[in-house]
Parts: structure tokens; sequence; C-alpha cells
């Protein structure tokens, strides 16, 4: 006799999940593309400067030590000199670049040591090696939804409270995300949909739900082909939980459920609630993943409009699209300028684009952390969790007040107004005038305050448990608000806490941190990392305004930019910044695109934001303009087809 096959979760999951990983693939073909005869000058004059600037520079300079088959530092040229345009050489350059620009390399004991002069040539030199890359949309990431998309998704879906997903560990983010899945992930997967499904679906024998109506629709009449009923609710419920139509193989794996189910004797709606459970187990579903097949040979092509709509809709919303993009993905016009133009400007004004912040914002500006960041509690009672969680808000709601009024990048760092509650308004001063606890826009006179600079919780973010760091401040405001690389500190050099007590204890902050600049190794680095870092000294470690440090001696926080700029206070050191629009403007984009692809920025992504700055630059630095051109961004809108 025939043995009827069984089944349980566990089986049931690890089959899905091989069967759907041998599906799926994009995409629509891609018009032939124009030679570009600017293009290949630029090339043609990058290729000649790296061959009689950059080769002697390194060799001359370099290769002694990071080369020859020394890579002190763990840093090595060969592979750079011969493959300079490489994605692996992007990284060397820009550590190089980095090096040269803050004269840490050559070390000063080194006898041959290049002029000023050279040092200018080399670092304009390397600026050309991004014309060495060929067109290429780099790496593409198919990504699983993060804890929070899919909380969202499964909200949308089946209006659950996305509250459903806390047992999920939270993300570690970089550029990038995960797009793995391991026994343990899927096991959790499994307990979240049986939890969906509690949620959503009545008991056996008992009315249906009108979530559940809405999914499985009517009950087939008696005598009606209970199968072809069943296959076109796995077509419906995989065009909604995939975000795209299925494939003939995808909705075939649902049938397999639903036929392993009736074998088992399983009732219809029994059947159906297993097949959905399939869905939510998916790779289909946990990942972004491509609708159409690609010809053979293709190398790089266009995303088809619904993986487009996908990107789309979980960079500005942290969801799934709406009926409107999905509308617009089956019509096939999604991936035209203009209609992707008028998306992003919609789903900007939406009160989903506050996801914004919370995956690309709070990232941006490191306030992640500032929940379980850990202050003195002598020194800094009022670090409460309601202290910290209103630092945060006012953080998201000054970033989308920004991007939904379509304000400069300029307003970052120079704004005349903030949000505050009665909590946040003791660091500002403002108690009497702002109570309560609801957060509200507030205008403010003081121009050291206003902008991320001098906002509470960035200043808190780049303090130590007692007592502020104008090296974390200071690298903060290059790397995050300048985008300039800075290169990690040479070991062994002593912490501040463990200089000698003796020789600091009548030294101020300030002369205890410039002790770093008698450090030949150290100085060249602390002498444009510190006066920034002393700009916002009047900012105690959770953002009070002071005249005093901590050892009781006058605040000095003049400074000098390099380029000769000087300045004696916060506000000053503000106007500074905010007069570099094309350098904040640009660092902005470089981090938005890079979040928007899960990868780093490399090779020809580099001229694609060249490409970018101009427009972003004709329509005065606003967000919008900038969140638009990164979405309809050559990157962002192809693919590369893995071999």
């Amino acid at each position: 006799m025939k043995r009827r096959r069984t089944f349980s979760d566990a089986a049931m999951a690890t089959s899905l999940f091989g069967l759907a990983l041998l599906l799926g693939a994009p995409c629509q073909a891609e018009s032939a593309e124009e030679d570009d005869v600017d293009f290949a000058a630029l090339q043609a004059d990058a290729k000649r400067s790296f061959e009689e600037g950059v080769t002697p520079f390194v060799n001359n300079y370099c290769t002694k030590c990071h080369g020859n088959r020394r890579s002190k530092g763990g840093l090595n040229f060969e592979a750079a000199l011969k493959s300079p345009g490489g994605t692996a050489s992007s990284q060397q350059w820009r550590q190089a670049l980095a090096n040269v620009k803050a004269h840490d390399m050559p070390p000063d004991d080194e006898d041959k040591q290049p002029t000023d002069d050279e040092r200018q040539k080399f670092q304009d030199w390397v600026g050309k090696i991004k014309f060495l890359s060929p067109k290429d949309p780099g790496l593409f990431v198919i990504r699983r939804l993060t804890k929070v998309e899919y909380g969202n998704t499964l909200h949308d879906l089946f209006d659950v409270d996305p509250d459903v997903a806390d047992e999920l560990p939270d993300e570690v983010f970089g550029e990038g995300y995960l797009n793995n899945l391991s026994p343990l992930q899927s096991e959790q997967f499994i307990g979240i949909a049986n939890e969906v499904l509690e949620r959503i679906l009545a008991p056996d024998g008992t009315p249906p739900t009108e979530v559940q109506k809405r999914l499985f629709g009517e009950m087939p009449a008696p005598g009606a082909d209970l199968r072809a009923a069943a296959k076109d609710v796995a077509r419906s419920l995989a065009r909604n939980a995939y975000r795209r139509p299925p494939s003939e193989g995808e909705v075939d794996v649902l049938l397999q459920v639903f036929d392993l189910a009736r074998e088992n004797d399983l009732a219809y709606p029994a059947a159906l609630r297993l097949m959905l459970k399939a869905v939510l187990v998916s790779p289909q579903f946990l990942f972004i993943t491509p609708a159409v097949e690609v010809e053979p040979g293709r190398k790089i092509v266009p995303l088809d409009d619904y993986q487009l709509a996908s990107r789309l809709s979980y960079l500005l919303w942290s969801s799934m699209p709406d009926a409107e993009l999905s509308a617009l993905a089956d019509s096939g016009k999604l991936h035209e300028s203009a209609n992707l133009n008028a998306q992003v400007k919609r789903m900007l004004q939406h009160e989903h684009s506050s996801a914004l912040y919370d995956g690309f914002g709070a990232q941006w500006l490191r306030l992640g952390d500032l929940q379980r960041k850990t202050f003195d509690p002598d020194k800094f009672p009022q670090m409460t969790g309601e202290m910290r969680q209103s630092m945060v808000d006012e953080a998201r709601l000054f970033f989308e007040s920004i991007v939904r009024e379509n304000q400069s990048v300029v307003r970052f760092v120079d704004s005349d107004y903030t949000f505050l509650n009665g909590t946040l308004a003791t660091l500002y001063g403002l108690e009497e005038t702002v109570t309560g606890s609801e957060m509200r826009k507030v205008t403010l006179t003081d121009a050291n305050r206003g902008g991320i600079l001098g906002m509470p919780g960035v200043l808190a973010t780049t303090s130590f448990p007692n007592r502020t760091s104008p090296v974390k401040r200071g690298v903060w405001v290059l790397e995050q608000v300048l985008g300039q690389h800075v290169p990690p500190p040479p070991a062994n050099v002593p912490a501040l806490e463990k200089q000698n007590p003796t020789e600091v204890a009548n030294l101020t902050l300030r002369q205890r941190t410039e002790l770093h600049q008698t450090n030949a190794t150290c100085a060249n680095c602390h002498k444009i990392l510190d006066p920034i870092g002393f700009g916002l000294e009047n900012f105690d470690a959770i953002g009070r305004w002071r005249e005093q440090d901590d050892t009781g001696g006058a605040i000095d926080a003049v400074g000098e930019l390099p380029g000769g700029e000087h300045f004696t206070a916060p506000r000053e050191l503000k106007a500074i910044i905010a007069a570099r629009e094309s350098d904040l403007a640009r660092n902005l984009t470089e981090k938005l695109l890079a979040f928007a692809l899960c990868r780093p920025l490399e090779g020809y992504d580099e001229i694609v934001v060249d490409h970018m700055m101009e427009k972003i630059a004709q329509d005065g630095y606003r967000m919008q303009t900038l969140i638009s051109e990164v979405v309809t961004s050559y990157p962002f809108t192809h693919r590369r087809i893995q071999e």
C-alpha cells in the first residue's frame, strides 16, 4: 500500500526554502548603450595621469612599506597598481588619499618626503582614477527584509500590529544588509507566521473573518474544483506577498503544499491556511526578489518595474508598495522618469515616510545606540529613558521637516528652529516657555543652537559617559557631515584618562587634548580634528550650554579650519560648515545612495554622484531633489547579473 506523505513545520519550511530558491530571476531587456565619447576621453586622460603621476608617486614614497610583498598596516598597493579602477582598489585609494592629505604618510621619520606640490598633484591624480572604472551599477544585493520592514509588511498585508515581529533580533547596520537566513531565523519566521495566522484567521468550524474572506474569497460551491479554486487563491496571495506576479513555478510550489494538506485529510480552509503559511516563510516573501527572467548573455539590465517599486517603497517607507505604486508597476510605466519622480514626491508627503529617518537618518546621525549608551548617573541624572527618547524624537522630527518641506541640506547645519518638549527644553534652558510631554516646533533665538551640531542627541552620542570628547565630535563632523575619511588612530596612543595625573592636574580638557599634537604620529590628524571638537566644547556631554569645563577652566572654543577659516564660538563654526553646501550635499548624497544600494560606493558610483550633484546644485541642494536623484540614478535602477 502506498504510504501517505506526512509533514512537520520544519520539514515544510526546509522544502519550501529549497524549492523557492530555485525559482525566480529578473529582468527586462536594456536598450543598447551608445558610445560615450566624453567618457572615453576622460578614461584616456585618467589612464595617462595614473601612469605619469600616481604610479611614480606610489613607487617613490609608498611601496617600501606597502608593496613588494610588504603590507605594513595591512595595506599593499601591488594589486591596486595593476588594476587601479577595480572594485577592490577603491578602498585602498581612499585610504591613501586620506593619509597623504593629512600628511600621515609617508611617516615623518622617512627620509624621502613629497613636497606639498607633489601631495596636491597626487590628490588630483587619484581623483581621476574613478574614470578607469567600467560603467557598472555594482554588486546587486538580493536582500532579506529587516525586522522593521518585515513587521511593517505584515501590517500592510494583514492589518496585524508590527510588534508581531518583536522577537526577531535587531540588525547591525553598515551600508548594507544581511542576505542570509540561519536555521534559527527560519524557526523564528515559522513561529511568527503561526502567530499571524492565529490573529487573522478564524478557528476551524467558525465563520471566517473579514481578512480571511479578503484573502481566500468565498467557499467554493459543492462539487466545484477545489484545486482550481486554490490555484486562484495561491496566485492572489503570492502577488501581494511577493510584491510582484508569481511565476507558474512559484504557484505550483504553493499548490504542492495545498495537495499535501488535502492528502492528510485537511479541509479546504485548513489547506488554504497551510498554503498561506508557506507564502509567509518563503524566500520570495522574506527577500526582495526580481520578477522576470533575464535573457542569456546579458550582464547589466534595468530593474523590472516590480523590483523597482519594492526598492523604492522599502527605501522611503520601510514597507511594501501600496496600491498606486503597484498599479504603476503593473502598467510597466513606473521606470519612466516623470512617474518615478512623481512617486517620490507623493511618498515623501505620506506619514509612512517617517521610516526614512528610522532607516537612514538615525544611521547617518549615529543615534541608533543612544538608548543603550551609558552615562555617569551621578554627573548626568537627567539621562533618563524619557530624556533619551526626547532626544531621538527631536532628531526625527527635524529630519522629517527638512525632507517634507523640501528645504536645502544646509538647514541640517544652520537652522533657527527645532522640536522640543518640557523634558528636552531643560537642556536648552527653555523650561519656562516649553512645558508638557508633547513635542512641538520651537523657534530658536540663540545662533549657537539650531541644526544637528547643537542637538543634544548628537552631542551626547559623541561624548564619553562622564565627559565630552573633542576628538569624537571632530571625527563625527568630518565623517558624518562633511564626508571626509579620517584614518584610524595609531596604536599605543594613551587615552586622556591614562595621562600622568601630576602632569595634567592643572590643565583644562582642551590643554590635555592638545598634548596629542606633541606626538608627531598624532599631530597631523589632531590639528584638523581637535579645532572642530573644541568649537563645540561649550556644550557639555549631554548638550547643555556651559562657560566652564569640568576642571573649572574657561571654555576656549577658538579654532581654525584648514584653509585659514577662524571661529570663536559654535555659531561661527556652524556658519563656516554651512557655507560648504556642496560638500554637505555630496556627503548626504553618497551616504543615502550607499544606504539605498545596500553596499559601499565604489568605482563608477563616483562618476554617477558627480552627475547627480550637478542637478542637485541647480535646485539649491534641496532634499527632495537629492532623494529623487538617488532613486532615478543608474545604480539604483539597474543591476549586474551575477555569473
